[in-house]
């Protein structure tokens, strides 16, 4: 986070970030088999929009320790993300290069958590 005023989650880089990770997991699995709607797609699915969806929700508590939190749940749900991905790509779903760059936005949405996290953590302690 910058000098900007935060107003709301939306205007937090973290929260776009992972909106546009959701996105891109909805159109990767668009190409999934059929008999996978339930399965994997729906749990791509699923733990990719729980990652912004934790943002938003830990910063409308307007309580620190409740914005760490709700964004330590967004961590989880970036690791269950990057399992099922790759439990994709093993059972032949995706390929490696349909992998590769999603795994290398996944690492960078938890770089940010990440420093997020430490960074209300310090404040908090001050």
């Amino acid at each position: 986070m910058s000098d900007q005023s935060i107003n709301s989650y939306r205007d937090l880089r973290v929260w776009q970030d992972a909106m546009s990770l959701a996105a891109s997991c909805y159109r990767l699995t668009a190409q999934f088999p059929r008999d996978e709607m339930f399965g994997l797609t729906s749990q791509i699915r699923r733990a990719a929009t729980s990652i912004p969806a934790n943002v938003a929700e830990g910063h409308g508590r307007e309580n620190t320790g409740s914005f760490v939190q709700s964004l330590r749940i967004s961590q989880g749900s970036l690791k269950e993300l990057e399992t099922h991905l790759l439990l994709a790509e093993r059972v032949g779903i995706l390929t490696a290069s349909d992998l590769e760059p999603v795994l290398g936005r996944c690492e960078s949405l938890g770089k940010m958590l990440r420093a997020l996290i430490r960074s209300l953590q310090d404040k908090s302690t001050k």
